[in-house]
C-alpha cells in the first residue's frame, strides 16, 4: 500500500491501532481520576462542583466520546479483516481515523468552533500527556496521518460508482443489508427528488408518503409482533433511519415520534393501554407527537409547570407547550405535565396519552381546550414545529401512562436511550447525504482547467468526510447493538449522538465550502441539508446536555 500515502498493511496497521488505544485509554483514566478529584466527594458526585468544573467535565465526556469511538473504529477494522473485506479505503479509513483523533486528544479537542478543550484543562499534568505523545504507536500513526494518505482516500472515493458505499460498514447480517438496499431505493425514488420543494415551499411530507411509510413497517419497527409490530431490534432502526434521514431528515424523524410512543407505552403502560395504542402506532393509524418542552425551560424538565388536576373521570391540562414536532397532523401526544403541584421537581410529573384530533392548515388544533401556532424555523421543515397553550384540556384518567401519578420523568427517562440511537442515526444519514453532494459537485465542477476534486484541499475535505461519518456510525451502531442486548447504555447512546450531531454539521458545512457561492443558493440541496444539521446539536438534547450527562454517568462508575 504505496502511492506515498500509507505503507503498512492491515497486518502491522490494525495492533499498532490496539497499542495507540491503550495509550488513550491510560490517559482517558488519568483525566478521569483528576476530574473525579475536582467534582467527587465520597465517591459521589458534587452537582454543584462539576457544575463548577463544567468545562473540565464536558471535556472529559469528549475525551471518552473519542476514545470510545476509536475503541469501535478498530473493531469495526478486525471484523472486516476477519471476513476478509478490510479493502485499501477501509484500511486508509482506520490509519486517519486514529492518526486524527489521537492527534486531537493530546493537542485539543473542539467543543465548538469557540471552545479547545485539552487534556490539561481536565487536570491531566503535562508528563502524562507527554508520554502519550511518545507511545510509539500514538507516535507513528499522528505521524502517518499525512495530506497524501487524505489524497488517496479522496482518489478512492471519487473513483466509487455512484451509490457505492463509502467503505464497508460490516453490517455483518443479510437481513439488515437487504433492508438497507430497499429503503435506501425508496429515499431516492420517492423522497430525495422532493426534499427541496418540501424545504422551499415549507410544507408538510405529503401525507401519501407517510402512508407509504408506514406500510413498509417504519412506525412499527421495533415495536413487539404481539402488538403489531415488526419487532426487529435498535440495530434495525438505525439502519432505516440512515437511509430515510440521507434522503432527507424529515422523513427519516417520522419514526422517531412513534419509536418514543411506542418505548413509553411498551415500558411503562398498562395492559390495557398497551393493546389500544401499541397496534395503532405500529400502523400509522395513529401518528403521535412528544410534547415535553416548555417556554424558558428547555432540557430542565422538573422546572414544568404544566398542570393537569383531576376532575372525576378526567384530567383538566392547564399550559403552556412548545417545540412540537408535527404536532397539528398528530393524533397523540404523550404530554409531560405536573399532576402534584405541591411536588417539585421531577417528582410531581406525569405522563399521559392524550388523543387529540387531526388538524388542518386552517385549523390545526380543532379540539376544545387547546390552540396552538407555527413556529417558523431555518430547517427542518418536514412535519413543521408548533406551540400549544392548553386552557381545560381534558385527558381520559384512563390514558394515565401505567395508570399511576408521579412516574412521568421516570418513564421518559427510559426512552432516552433509543430516542438518542435513533438521533444519532439521523445525524449519520444527514453527513452521508452532505458527503454525497459535495463528492458530486467536485466531481463536476471545472476550476482551471480540472474537476476541483483534484485539488488537494478539496479532496481532503471528502476524505475526512467519509473517515468521521464512518466513526460516526460506527459509534451509534455499537450503542445499538448494546440495546439490543438489553444493556444499559445511557452513556453509549449519549456518544453516539454528541458525535454523530457534530460530524452531521461538519459535513455540511465542508460540503457547502466546496460548492462556494453555489452552496449559499437556494437551488443548490447543500443549502438546505445545512440548515436541517444544525438541529441535530440541539434536539434530543443539546451537544452540552449530552456532554454532562456522559461525564457524569462515568464519574458515578459507569465506565
Amino acid at each position: 500500500m504505496e502511492r506515498g500515502a500509507v505503507t503498512l498493511s492491515p497486518s502491522e496497521l490494525l495492533p499498532r491501532c490496539a497499542s495507540a488505544l491503550a495509550a488513550a485509554e491510560a490517559l482517558g483514566e488519568a483525566a478521569r481520576r483528576a476530574l473525579a478529584g475536582k467534582v467527587a466527594k465520597n465517591g459521589a458526585v458534587d452537582a454543584a462542583a462539576l457544575e463548577r468544573e463544567q468545562f473540565a467535565a464536558h471535556a472529559y465526556a469528549w475525551l471518552a466520546t473519542y476514545i470510545e469511538a476509536l475503541r469501535q473504529m478498530l473493531g469495526w477494522a478486525e471484523r472486516l479483516k476477519a471476513e476478509g473485506k478490510l479493502g485499501e479505503l477501509e484500511t486508509l479509513m482506520l490509519a486517519a481515523g486514529f492518526g486524527e483523533y489521537l492527534a486531537q486528544i493530546a493537542g485539543g479537542i473542539a467543543l465548538s468552533q469557540v471552545e479547545i478543550a485539552r487534556p490539561q484543562d481536565i487536570g491531566v499534568d503535562d508528563a502524562a500527556v507527554d508520554a502519550f505523545r511518545a507511545a510509539p504507536a500514538v507516535k507513528a500513526l499522528v505521524a502517518g496521518n499525512s495530506a497524501a494518505l487524505r489524497q488517496r482516500i479522496g482518489e478512492l472515493v471519487t473513483a466509487l460508482p455512484e451509490g457505492a458505499e463509502f467503505g464497508d460498514p460490516a453490517l455483518d447480517d443479510e437481513a439488515l443489508i437487504l433492508m438497507r438496499d430497499q429503503f435506501r431505493r425508496f429515499g431516492a425514488e420517492h423522497v430525495a427528488p422532493f426534499a427541496p420543494d418540501w424545504h422551499k415551499q415549507d410544507k408538510l411530507i405529503p401525507i401519501d408518503l407517510v402512508d407509504r411509510i408506514a406500510d413498509l413497517g417504519v412506525f412499527g419497527l421495533t415495536v413487539p409482533e404481539a402488538h403489531g409490530g415488526l419487532g426487529l431490534g435498535k440495530t434495525a432502526m438505525c439502519v432505516v433511519t440512515e437511509e430515510l434521514s440521507r434522503a432527507y431528515i424529515g422523513v427519516g424523524s417520522l419514526g422517531t415520534r412513534s419509536e418514543i410512543a411506542a418505548e413509553l407505552i411498551r415500558l411503562g403502560g398498562t395492559e390495557e393501554q398497551k393493546q389500544k395504542f401499541l397496534p395503532r402506532i405500529a400502523s400509522g393509524e395513529i401518528l403521535p407527537t412528544a410534547v415535553f418542552t416548555e417556554p424558558g425551560t428547555g432540557s430542565d424538565l422538573g422546572a414544568l409547570r404544566t398542570r393537569a388536576a383531576r376532575n372525576g373521570d378526567a384530567y383538566r391540562v392547564t399550559g403552556n407547550k412548545t417545540w412540537i414536532t408535527h404536532a397539528a397532523r398528530a393524533d397523540l401526544m404523550t404530554l409531560l405535565v405536573r399532576t402534584d403541584p405541591n411536588e417539585k421537581g421531577y417528582r410531581g410529573l406525569s405522563m399521559f396519552l392524550a388523543e387529540k384530533p387531526r388538524g388542518t392548515d386552517a385549523d390545526p388544533f380543532p379540539a376544545p381546550g387547546m390552540r396552538g401556532g407555527e413556529i417558523r424555523v431555518l430547517g427542518y421543515r418536514g412535519m413543521k414545529e408548533y406551540e400549544i397553550g392548553f386552557d381545560g384540556f381534558a385527558v381520559p384518567a384512563a390514558n394515565l401512562l401505567g395508570g399511576v401519578e408521579g412516574q412521568g420523568f421516570k418513564q421518559l427517562m427510559a426512552t432516552f436511550e433509543s430516542a438518542r440511537i435513533q438521533t444519532a442515526a439521523r445525524a449519520v444519514g444527514v453527513a452521508v447525504n452532505a458527503l454525497e453532494l459535495g463528492l458530486a459537485y467536485a466531481k463536476q465542477r471545472f476550476q482551471f482547467g480540472r474537476p476541483i476534486v483534484q485539488f488537494p484541499r478539496v479532496g481532503g475535505k471528502l476524505a475526512w468526510m467519509v473517515v468521521e461519518t464512518m466513526l460516526a456510525r460506527q459509534l451509534s451502531y455499537f450503542a445499538a447493538r448494546q440495546k439490543d442486548r438489553d444493556r444499559r447504555c445511557d452513556i453509549e447512546a449519549g456518544m453516539a449522538k454528541l458525535l454523530a450531531a457534530r460530524v452531521a454539521w461538519s459535513n455540511a458545512d465542508n460540503a457547502l465550502q466546496i460548492h462556494g457561492g453555489n452552496g449559499y443558493a437556494e437551488e443548490y440541496p447543500i443549502s438546505r441539508v445545512l440548515c436541517d444539521a444544525r438541529i441535530l446539536n440541539i434536539f434530543e438534547g443539546a451537544a452540552e446536555i449530552q456532554a454532562g450527562v456522559i461525564a457524569r454517568g462515568l464519574l458515578g462508575g459507569r465506565n
